[in-house]
């Protein structure tokens, strides 16, 4: 009996890990149950209480690898199938490594005291399919102070946070759906990333996490300090080393707002002021009319050199849809334009000359070697009416497998994962694009750039009006790829304190306002977000120069402020165990 007893206990650890980590991946879109993100962490915290370190790891782990298996599971529609499948494991079981070492540094520095119950829960109905480890160091949770647990909950919160930073810069560097991006379309909340960045917006809801799962272990472990009847029927009172006394239900319930009271005070706060900030955006003073086409050119035709003369005229056919409504602009994708002989340069020129609009287009950009080679680049082009170029920006962060093939001079076989001939070439860095009439400078990036906070701070001037993201999300199908990379453009917005157009080739190509809120997506309304078409909007602008966010006056600072607090708590418990054990010895 007693074994069957021990794998139904680890098995309860085991379900609430995977099903935290699960239930974090519905946060995002789709389906962006956002609320779920709120419990996620405080639900790894609960799986790996008590448990040793390097079964807190693996809990940790295991939870992380289902998150990031199901929010990642759009990688699958890669139409290269053992590529795809490689990648998706691959990128899954690197991720959750920041899960579980971000577990076990909770568990490490959590409160603990030198009070055990000595197994006198093990005989209470309420507890015993819990644990003892799991038991013991709930009680020392609940007889821990006030101030100790808060303090542990903030470490914990800077921990993610400093987990998160890890992953936006190590091995290039993969920022994908942070914490704090579940919240996109809580709009007021979000603010707080013109101050942190969304490293703000992330700390924010691990705290609220961590502080519920502490408040409802202290509660619960109070209602089990009550007198327990013995084996034998008799009443035995938990005697612990310091006496407490069980309170009754208002008190209880107060000692748990108490827990959580910090953190959901701070949500109220920047709650209000987000809510201020949005009712306070100064007034445009001029506009510039844009007109983004989406195609729609599904990844496997792109590839496809026969279908160059279908997709050129494509999207001429849709451009000379979207000038009857008479743009400032005209914007084509990433990806989207096939290479141009002569007659088809000829054709774009003659187009350009026709319709009088200036005109930005993604296209790879060969530059010739002195050794007889060419480097290449993807690029976006600022063309005149005239057709000649007058602004051009190279893609600086490249997409692994998908733009460049990692050593693939000593490692030839990794081209199998990939159908890519060749690698691209980034680009030497930030390029403001100018329009004379209407007056007008913007920022252009290309592809995942706009998920790369630190990468997009460095785009935006003072006379920077909006950005503009160019990309191809063709790669993933109709898939969850598209919402949650639109996502960060949210992000990037509100942190910069630009609007931010996104020209896509199926999706979502949008418009986000300076204040991170979705103005027009195209085909929202008639549910054909990944189907062709152009979208026309109207970008608000202000003249002269523009007040920086204290976001973009201090770049990443909250994030390595993180780092450091994570890194200290952790070197200070490390001594003080250090000491401890010296002193026993």
């Amino acid at each position: 009996m007693r074994p069957v007893l021990q794998r139904v206990r680890s098995s309860w650890r085991v379900l609430l890990t995977v099903v935290s980590g699960v239930g974090l991946a519905l946060a995002f879109p789709t389906p962006g149950w956002s609320s779920l993100a709120w419990l996620a962490p405080g639900g790894w915290w609960l799986a790996s209480l008590g448990a040793p370190g390097g079964q807190a790891f693996r809990l940790g782990y295991l939870g992380g690898l289902a998150y990031h298996l199901t929010a990642l599971g759009w990688l699958l529609h890669i139409p290269f199938p053992a590529g795809a499948v490689a990648g998706w494991l691959a990128l899954s079981a690197y991720l959750a490594l920041y899960v579980g070492l971000w577990t076990w540094v909770c568990g490490w520095l959590a409160p603990s005291s030198q009070v055990e119950f000595r197994g006198r829960l093990g005989s209470a109905p309420a507890a015993s399919g819990l644990p003892k480890s799991w038991r013991e160091a709930a009680s020392a949770v609940a007889q821990a102070s006030w101030l100790r647990c808060q303090c542990w909950v903030l470490f914990g919160a800077a921990a993610w946070v400093a987990g998160e930073e890890l992953v936006a810069h190590l091995l290039t560097g993969f920022p994908w759906n942070p914490l704090g991006a579940s919240q996109y379309a809580q709009t007021p909340l979000i603010q707080l990333a013109a101050v942190t960045g969304v490293p703000g917006v992330s700390f924010l809801v691990a705290w609220c996490s961590l502080a519920l799962a502490v408040g409802g272990v202290r509660w619960g472990m109070q209602l089990a300090m009550r007198p327990i009847l013995s084996p034998i029927g008799q009443i035995r009172p938990i005697r612990p080393l310091r006496p407490i006394t069980p309170p009754r239900g208002g008190r209880m319930r107060l000692a748990l707002l108490a827990d959580v009271a910090p953190a959901l005070l701070a949500v109220i706060f920047i709650t209000a002021w987000g809510a201020q900030r949005l009712t306070h955006v100064p007034a445009a003073e001029r506009e510039l009319k844009v007109a983004l086409i989406q195609p729609a050119i599904p990844q496997r035709l792109i590839w496809d050199p026969t279908e160059a003369t279908n997709r050129f005229r494509q999207l001429l056919d849709l451009s000379r849809l979207a000038l009857e409504t008479r743009p400032d602009l005209l914007v084509w994708p990433e990806a989207a334009l096939p290479p141009l002989d002569e007659a088809g340069y000829q054709s774009l020129t003659r187009f350009l000359a026709n319709s009088g609009v200036w005109m930005v287009l993604g296209t790879d950009d060969a530059v010739p070697r002195p050794d007889g080679g060419h480097d290449t680049y993807n690029a976006a082009v600022l063309l005149s009416p005239e057709g000649t170029v007058h602004g051009l920006y190279r893609k600086q962060r490249l997409v692994v497998f998908g733009e460049y093939i990692p050593f693939e001079r000593w490692l030839p076989f990794m081209k199998w994962l990939t159908p890519i001939e060749g690698s691209f070439r980034a680009g030497p860095g930030p390029v403001t694009f100018a329009l004379p009439h209407p007056a007008a400078r913007f920022a252009p990036l290309i592809c995942f750039e706009d998920v790369f906070a630190r990468g997009v701070r460095r785009h935006v001037t003072p006379e920077t009006d909006f950005l503009l993201n160019l990309t191809n999300d063709g790669w993933f199908g109709e898939s969850a790829a598209h919402w949650q990379h639109a996502v960060h453009a949210a992000f990037r917005a509100v942190e910069n304190g630009r609007p931010l157009l996104r020209c896509t080739n199926n999706g979502l190509t949008c418009w986000v306002d300076a204040r991170g809120r979705f103005r027009a997506i195209l085909g929202q309304g008639e549910g054909h977000v990944y189907g062709p078409g152009f979208l026309t909007v109207r970008v608000p602008m202000l003249e002269g120069r523009q007040p920086a966010t204290l976001y973009q006056r201090g770049g990443q600072g909250f994030g390595w402020g993180c780092v450091g607090v994570s890194g200290l708590a952790v070197a200070g418990r490390g001594l003080s165990r250090r000491r401890v054990s010296s002193c026993s010895a």
